[in-house]
């Protein structure tokens, strides 16, 4: 079962966050084989973290709780809260096999939180920007609650547009960067 885990930082935290990086990466190298995306996402400037996004393959939604709430990070408080979904790997791929490799061109998570009725459950046209593409589902993985994209676009309104914004209760787009052990 594959689930997205965004975990947001709780304000004041990136000190908390610089401490616990080598436990955070540690943490997430027990992951290796499970994960199909991983990375922080940046404020403004795009230097300065804001949170943290995990695409993981489980056995169960228990296995998912342990892996998002058991993070050193979110022991320690540097979270504020955690968005933990059931997901659907349209793809088929991880991050690692996205034919632009790790750092060419802008990378941002688009995260869309449904309202009504199922939309963009389809892989858009242009497959080759897309890192990561899914829609976020219920906890049992029947009901579609949202989309998750991990994209690369010029900038934030290209990348928005990758969702049928107008079919959301809310899209939020973040700076986003490939993340682990460089």
């Amino acid at each position: 079962m594959e689930f997205f885990c965004h975990h947001r930082d709780r304000p004041g935290s990136l000190p908390l966050r610089e401490e616990l990086l080598e436990a955070h990466w540690s943490y997430m190298d027990g992951y290796e084989k499970e994960l199909i995306a991983r990375g922080p996402t940046f404020a403004a400037d795009g230097e300065t973290p804001t949170d943290s996004v995990h695409i993981v393959d489980l056995p169960d939604p228990a296995a998912a709780r342990a892996f998002a709430f058991d993070e050193p990070n979110y022991q320690a408080g540097a979270y504020r809260d955690v968005l933990l979904r059931r997901w659907r790997n349209l793809l088929g791929r991880t991050m690692w096999d996205f034919p632009g490799g790790r750092t060419d061109g802008n990378r941002y998570l688009v995260l869309g939180l449904g309202t009504g009725e199922a939309t963009d459950l389809a892989v858009p046209p242009d497959r080759d920007e897309l890192i990561a593409y899914g829609p976020l589902l219920s906890d049992d993985g029947a009901t579609w609650v949202g989309t998750a994209a991990l994209l690369r676009a010029p900038d934030p309104d290209t990348a928005r547009a990758v969702l049928t914004v107008d079919r959301y209760a809310d899209v939020e787009v973040h700076d986003w960067e490939f993340g682990g052990r460089r």
